[in-house]
């Protein structure tokens, strides 16, 4: 248990850091979720417009250092490359 007060206010960031955090994750998986459920649907232009909507909920975790740069890079990709497979 924290002894110091340093350490008792770090300890109390840190449980408001993740609580903010937690909601940005869920946050970014309801994006991409939607984004796969266009897909399974086969609804070429929703699945456009989730990804539109889901690429920059997916940058901004990056920023605010929720998720790894690659790992997001890796997501926005591979989602792309189905929404454009459904798309042709």
């Amino acid at each position: 248990m924290a002894n110091t007060p340093q350490s008792k206010k770090r300890a109390r960031q840190n449980e408001r850091r993740f609580d903010i955090n937690k909601a940005r994750r869920s946050r970014i998986r309801t994006f991409i979720r939607k984004v796969e459920e266009a897909i399974a649907s086969g609804d070429s232009a929703s699945a456009v417009a989730a990804l539109r909507a889901a690429q920059p909920e997916i940058a901004r975790g990056v920023t605010k250092g929720v998720i790894h740069k690659n790992t997001a890079s890796r997501k926005i990709s591979r989602l792309a490359a189905r929404v454009k497979a459904l798309s042709a």
